[in-house]
């Protein structure tokens, strides 16, 4: 059959045992876990990628993964299609407008011995890394518009790569204030745009699984900001997480999460953000 014939082939359903199989194999290396709304999300992702590697077997696919010696490679690849991707710049303005609020209270303290530490957790393409950049160089005084650092995480190589080179469509502004799109871009000869080297070189992307981060080092971040990431987790895995960030929050920093991700959660180092449209907490100092 011809390669264009084989991309058009219909694969089977997947059953309740497969599903099974590679929903455990999804949450025990990635955390995530797939409920049954979400199979058929599961499946057409798998599709995709097993049409493109000329598989039309589930179970075939899954020992290719598991038991192959490339195994670790593929799974690379089919991880950028199984994490959600869904973002956009200023995608939360009333979380943007508070994290500016902060950064203005607090700039007395950053220097650039002390920048302005930004963390953003499960980042994607860079949306959210950007916008948290621009907003700290619009916030902090002149004498301290490079006294910030703005880090972006994810466990997609892929998606990271696509982040640190900042080229974005002209689409894919429409979401950012004006002041925004004028000053921080410059559009290319391919008719995209361009983040300017202002922000560009106090930002950075490094690739981090969320099941891990108790390897990453405690530094103390002023800023953790992890908002459409805890949705994907069961709860107690939430807890767990926020735990770890927690950790690795600076004394009177701020931690922001997504409105409902955790509605019951508390913790004794923090203290509840009261009167926002937010779900943010302070950490005691």
């Amino acid at each position: 059959m011809s390669q264009t014939g084989w991309t058009l082939k219909a694969l089977p359903e997947m059953n309740e045992q497969q599903f099974s199989l590679w929903r455990e194999l999804l949450e025990t290396r990635t955390g995530i876990y797939v409920t049954e709304q979400r199979k058929s999300f599961l499946q057409s992702s798998l599709m995709q990628r097993m049409r493109e590697v000329s598989c039309d077997n589930y179970q075939e696919y899954y020992e290719r993964i598991v038991h192959d010696p490339m195994g670790n490679i593929e799974w690379a690849k089919l991880v950028d299609r199984l994490t959600v991707q869904e973002t956009r710049f200023y995608r939360d303005p009333a979380a943007f407008e508070y994290v500016g609020k902060y950064i203005q209270a607090h700039q007395a303290k950053f220097t650039k011995k002390n920048p302005l530490d930004i963390w953003s957790v499960g980042c994607s393409s860079g949306e959210e890394v950007y916008t948290l950049a621009m907003l700290a160089h619009e916030k902090l005084a002149d004498e301290k518009k490079d006294c910030f650092i703005v880090t972006g995480t994810d466990i997609s190589v892929p998606v990271l790569n696509k982040a640190r080179q900042g080229v974005f469509s002209q689409r894919r502004l429409v979401t950012l204030p004006e002041l925004y799109r004028n000053q921080y871009f410059k559009q290319n000869d391919d008719e995209q745009f361009n983040v300017v080297s202002d922000i560009k070189k106090n930002t950075c992307f490094a690739q981090v699984n969320i099941l891990q981060l108790d390897k990453v080092a405690k530094s103390t971040r002023h800023i953790i900001y992890c908002q459409n990431v805890l949705i994907y987790f069961r709860h107690w895995r939430r807890q767990e997480i926020l735990n770890h960030l927690v950790d690795r929050l600076a004394p009177g920093g701020l931690l922001l999460i997504g409105m409902g991700e955790m509605l019951d959660w508390q913790h004794p180092d923090l203290t509840p953000v009261k009167g926002e449209q937010i779900t943010a907490f302070i950490k005691r100092v």
